[in-house]
């Protein structure tokens, strides 16, 4: 019987319970300098300053990239674009010029239509007075005429 109490006393819950406990402390202390380890050996490897090899390949792919850009065919767009907007200035004041054109023009029809009529109407009213007059002279005429 005493082989039975000796298993119970280490197979017991408390026992079972430490036991977790400590392999759990030490898995954590594992994975935790393995954690830090890591970190500092990132710091050590990549610094924020560049080495030379790792700025001689940033020059060189900043070069390519520079040589890779059709820098004549920007330049022609950008002067197409700015010969765009100078015609659609132009083409607005011309269009601007042919209103103002059109609209004098019919300001001038209507202004001679006004015109005309008034000018009919005098034109009217001086062959209505000559027509008096020469008919007047006709009458002094006659008149003199007759009575001598």
């Amino acid at each position: 019987m005493d082989a039975q109490q000796a298993w119970r006393l280490r197979l017991s819950f408390k026992n079972a319970t430490i036991f977790l406990s400590i392999l759990n402390v030490f898995a954590l202390l594992f994975f935790l300098q393995g954690f830090l380890s890591s970190a500092s050996s990132r710091n050590t490897l990549s610094s924020d300053q560049p080495t030379s090899v790792q700025l001689k390949y940033i020059r060189e792919c900043e070069e390519i990239r520079l040589a890779m850009q059709p820098l004549e065919l920007i330049k022609r767009v950008r002067e197409i674009q700015q010969e765009k907007y100078v015609e659609q200035e132009t083409d607005q004041q011309n269009e601007a010029k042919q209103t103002a054109a059109i609209d004098l023009s019919k300001r001038l029809k209507d202004f001679r239509s006004l015109n005309d009529a008034a000018s009919l109407k005098a034109v009217e009213e001086w062959r209505r007075r000559k027509m008096e007059r020469d008919r007047q002279r006709q009458l002094e005429r006659n008149g003199t005429t007759a009575s001598l």
